[in-house]
């Protein structure tokens, strides 16, 4: 049994490109260091700052804007420069960008500076999804972002419990870890994809030299797929409060700790470390991928009404959240795969940036409606709220695979 399970792991990890693992650990390196995300409130109303909540949630704000804007311009420069430049530039942009927001003290420049920050790191995604499609195949493409995700959880949890270590001795010292991060991941692509970036170019200029229209049939005229970019929002608007309003249920209402819903958390992050590849392995290809994305919506949907049902124990809420894990592991990465094989290589970067842009919106308008309904209406009901919109998208989704233009 236990060679079996072994022989499974390294089949679901093999016929993976060189690129794509290496593309991988710079996204681990990179996350890993984003480790100011997760204490910037902390920082801001510390008093060597001494800034209030309402001052740190505009600036959240800012952080949250720059995003979505980054996403955008990014994905335009990597369909007209190459993802490899717009990577690079947005590495040793943001590793500028954290050593000169660690000594800034003026508010109004704080917040100017935590939006050029998320504009360029967020300008990054799209070229790094672009870029994973590129060097995948669509036998393995699913897997392929799979892998990407892995590095992503994997380097937020570990740039959190570092920066709980750190930020323990100096707030500052959190800045200069993550500019370091991005300027070792800039240092990796030089190194080790430049060459491999070098063949890309060299597609986009062949086909610029064949093909009457360079740019090709631009997203924006891509209607039905807006209306994937809709649903894809509304559930990462409920998904996101797994990470910010739950956590305040979990303390406020069930009473429980901060190690314990840390280890919540940490399940989350293990479970997908040490199943989504297999998963994905064995379901790749087998069935429309709007199927898995409607199960895996769904399960999240179910993951909220059961939270609404009433006071749970610390075992129960394990369980619950094993099914909102498994949701997204089904979800998420077919997404990916949806939105890649929609785009071709004239308009990937368009496509990627709109995708990158749905989730921006949820991450910053999600945990701000839901916190704003909790308040006033209670959590239960907000929990059934968020899992009734997640069935709805579910089924909806269910719908659009019956689409020819789907």
């Amino acid at each position: 049994m236990l060679s079996k399970t072994i022989s499974s792991y390294k089949v679901a990890y093999t016929g993976l490109s060189k690129e794509t693992w290496l593309l991988s650990l710079i996204m681990l390196i990179n996350r890993s260091g984003t480790m100011v995300v997760p204490f910037l409130t902390l920082y801001l109303t510390s008093p060597t700052m001494g800034y209030s909540i309402g001052d740190a949630g505009l600036v959240f704000g800012c952080f949250g804007a720059g995003a979505f804007a980054g996403a955008f311009v990014g994905g335009r420069l990597t369909d007209k420069i190459g993802f490899y430049k717009v990577q690079l530039a947005a590495l040793g942009g943001g590793a500028i960008l954290f050593f000169v927001l660690s000594f800034i003290q003026s508010f109004y420049l704080i917040c100017l500076f935590t939006f050029l920050l998320s504009f360029v790191n967020e300008a990054f995604r799209p070229a790094n999804s672009t870029a994973i499609a590129f060097y995948s195949t669509p036998e393995n493409r699913t897997r392929s972002y799979s892998l990407n995700r892995l590095a992503v959880n994997l380097g937020w949890a570990v740039g959190s419990a570092m920066g709980g270590i750190i930020a323990k001795f100096s707030y500052q010292w959190l800045f200069w870890v993550d500019g370091i991060s991005n300027f070792l991941a800039a240092v990796l692509m030089v190194l080790f994809l430049k060459q491999a970036a070098a063949r890309h170019t060299a597609e986009r200029k062949e086909v610029q030299k064949t093909d009457l229209s360079p740019e090709g049939p631009s997203v924006y005229r891509d209607y039905p797929f807006y209306v994937f970019i809709l649903l894809v929002t509304l559930f990462a608007a409920c998904f996101f409060q797994l990470f910010t309003t739950l956590s305040v249920y979990f303390k406020q209402v069930l009473h429980f700790t901060e190690p314990q819903i840390g280890m919540l958390m940490a399940f989350n992050g293990v479970l997908i470390v040490l199943v989504e590849m297999i998963l994905i392995y064995q379901l790749e290809g087998r069935r429309n991928q709007l199927t898995y994305i409607a199960i895996g919506v769904g399960l999240v949907g179910v993951f909220y009404l059961l939270m609404g049902l009433g006071s749970i124990a610390l075992p129960m809420a394990f369980a619950l959240i094993l099914i909102i894990t498994a949701g997204e592991m089904l979800a998420m990465p077919f997404m990916n795969s949806f939105w890649i094989n929609r785009s071709s290589a004239h308009n990937r970067g368009q496509y990627a940036a709109l995708y990158t842009m749905a989730w921006s919106a949820a991450q910053t308008l999600g945990p701000l409606l839901s916190s704003q309904l909790a308040e006033t209406a209670g959590f239960r009901f907000t929990w059934f709220v968020n899992g009734a919109i997640c069935l709805l998208v579910a089924v909806i989704f269910l719908q659009l695979k019956r689409r020819a233009y789907f």
